[in-house]
C-alpha cells in the first residue's frame, strides 16, 4: 500500500519523503482547498525537480480540488505553463469541467478523484473510471465493508482513503458553514473552521427571542468539531479490503506533524508487510502521541455513530518544534574564528585602564565564552525555527532513530564562535552535540507541565 503524505511547503515535501512517504501531496495558489496553507510557486518548480532526483521513486500529486468557477477555468488555462514546469504525477481533481483541459494539456498524468466528489459506491467508481479517473479517493463517509464491496466489484481502479488527520464533521467536506458565518467559502479552500468554534445557545426560526441551551457541561459546547481520525492500528483492515493508497491529512500542520505521523505510519506498514518486527515498529508509532491532535476515532470505518461524536478545545501536543538540523560542519573552521574572536577579544580588553576593564568584565554582556574543541563532539548548522535556551533539554529524531535526548549540547555563532545563552528564529545558529546526530534530523523540546492548557495548545 502507498504511503501518502501532505505537503504544505517545500520543507514540508521534503520531510514527507525523508520520513517514509511513497508519495506525496500539495497545492498550487487558488485551486486548492488550502488556501492558508503555503501552498507552491512557479519559482519553486526548480527545486521540486532537483527534489525528484533525489528520490526518482516517489510521487508527486497536485490537488486541484476547488469547485471552479468560470474565472477558476480561465486561470485554470493561463497558468498552464507554470502548472506543466512541475511536471506532477497526478492531479487530484472534484470538478469534472477540469477534466477535458487537463487530459488534453497533461496526457502522462493520472486523474484521481477528490474526496469532495463523495464517491462511496461501485457504480459511482466505474462511472469515473469510464472519464478517465484511474484512482478514487473515496468519500469519508465509507465504510471498510463498504470498500471492500466497492473494490471487489471495480478492481481495475485504485481505492485511496484518509487513515489520520482532522476530519469535517459536513458530508465528505463539503461544508456551507463557513461561508454562512464569515463568508469564506470551504469549497474554495478558505474554510474559517466554523465547525470548531464555541457555541452556547440556539435560537429556532419560528421561536425567536427563545434560545435553548446545547450546553454538555458547565463550559461551551463545540458540538459540530469532529474528533482526529487515527487508523494505525488497523492496516491490516485496510489491506484486506483492497486499499491502494493511505493518506494523511494536514497541509496546514507543522514540519514536525509531517514527519513524525509519516514516519509513524512508515513503521506501521513495515510492520504489517513482515519487514519489520513488534519491537523494531512500536518505540515510532507510539511517538504519534507527541504530534499535534483532538481526540482519536475510527471515523466511519467500523460504525457511523462513532464518527458522530464530537470532541472540545484545540490540537495538543507534548513538544515544541525546535527546528532541524542541516549541513556539518568542520570544527577547525569555526575553531579558526572562535580562536581569533576570542584574540581580538583579549587584545581591547588588555588595552584598557585595569580599573575599567576589571568594571567590564563584571557586566554579564562581556562575560564572553569561545567555542574550545571536545572529542566525539560535532558540529551542525541548526535551522531555527522557535526560542530555546541553551540549558533546556532537547531531543533529537530522525527516520530511523526514535529519539536522542541531549543535556550536553552547545550553541555557536557562526561568524564568531561564540558561545550562545539561547537562539531564536532569525539568529545564525550552530550547534555543537556529541550525540550520533546527522544532517535533517528534527530538534524539539517538551512543553513544560507548569504551562497552562490553552499554552500547551498547538
Amino acid at each position: 500500500m502507498e504511503l501518502l503524505s501532505p505537503a504544505g511547503n517545500f520543507e514540508k515535501l521534503k520531510y514527507a519523503f525523508l520520513y517514509g512517504a511513497d508519495a506525496a501531496y500539495l497545492g498550487l495558489p487558488g485551486f486548492s482547498l488550502r488556501a492558508a496553507a503555503d501552498n507552491f510557486f512557479q519559482d519553486e518548480a526548480s527545486k521540486i525537480r532537483e527534489l525528484r532526483k533525489q528520490f526518482p521513486e516517489k510521487k508527486i500529486y497536485c490537488a486541484l480540488n476547488i469547485s471552479f468557477h468560470q474565472g477558476d477555468l480561465k486561470n485554470l488555462a493561463d497558468r498552464v505553463e507554470e502548472i506543466r514546469s512541475f511536471g506532477f504525477d497526478a492531479f487530484i481533481v472534484q470538478d469534472l469541467g477540469a477534466v477535458d483541459f487537463l487530459q488534453k494539456n497533461f496526457p502522462r498524468a493520472k486523474l484521481h478523484l477528490s474526496t469532495q466528489a463523495n464517491c462511496i459506491n461501485a457504480e459511482a467508481a466505474k462511472m469515473y473510471r469510464k472519464l478517465g479517473f484511474s484512482r478514487i479517493v473515496l468519500g469519508r463517509e465509507a465504510s471498510l465493508a463498504e470498500i471492500a464491496e466497492i473494490k471487489n466489484s471495480a478492481p481495475e481502479i485504485q481505492l485511496e482513503t484518509f487513515i489520520h488527520g482532522a476530519m469535517c464533521i459536513a458530508y465528505a467536506g463539503r461544508c456551507l458553514l463557513s461561508a454562512y458565518s464569515t463568508g469564506r467559502s470551504a469549497n474554495s479552500g478558505e474554510c474559517a473552521h466554523s465547525c470548531r468554534w464555541e457555541y452556547r445557545l440556539l435560537e429556532e426560526r419560528k421561536r425567536p427571542g427563545q434560545f435553548l441551551p446545547i450546553l454538555e457541561t458547565d463550559r461551551w459546547t463545540e458540538i459540530l468539531s469532529s474528533k482526529d481520525l487515527c487508523m494505525i492500528d488497523h492496516l491490516a483492515e485496510f489491506k484486506k479490503a483492497g486499499v491502494d493508497s493511505l493518506k494523511i491529512e494536514g497541509r496546514m500542520k507543522s514540519l514536525y506533524y509531517t514527519a513524525l505521523v509519516t514516519r509513524a505510519y512508515r513503521k506501521a506498514i513495515d510492520l504489517n508487510e513482515g519487514l519489520i518486527d513488534e519491537n523494531t515498529a512500536r518505540p515510532f508509532i507510539n511517538e504519534l502521541k507527541t504530534t499535534a491532535h483532538r481526540e482519536w476515532t475510527t471515523g466511519f470505518y467500523f460504525n457511523k455513530a462513532e464518527a458522530d461524536k464530537t470532541t472540545d478545545g484545540a490540537t495538543f501536543t507534548d513538544f515544541d518544534l525546535i527546528g532541524t538540523l542541516g549541513e556539518k560542519l568542520s570544527s577547525h573552521e569555526v575553531l579558526e574564528i572562535a580562536q581569533n574572536s576570542q584574540k581580538k577579544f583579549d587584545e581591547t580588553m588588555a588595552a584598557l585602564h585595569p580599573i575599567k576593564r576589571e568594571h567590564l568584565l563584571k557586566k554579564p554582556e562581556n562575560n564572553r565564552k569561545f567555542l574550545q574543541e571536545k572529542p566525539g563532539f560535532n558540529l551542525f548548522r541548526l535551522n531555527i525555527m522557535n526560542k530555546v535556551d541553551a540549558t533546556e533539554t532537547l531531543e533529537f529524531v530522525s527516520p530511523e532513530i526514535c529519539k536522542l535526548e541531549s543535556k550536553n549540547h552547545i550553541f555557536v555563532d557562526p561568524n564568531t564562535g561564540e558561545i550562545q545563552n539561547f537562539t531564536a528564529h532569525g539568529i545564525e545558529t550552530l550547534i555543537y552535540s556529541d550525540l550520533p546526530l546527522g544532517e535533517n534530523f528534527i530538534v524539539r523540546k517538551r512543553i513544560q507541565e507548569s504551562q497552562t492548557p490553552t499554552d500547551r495548545h498547538r
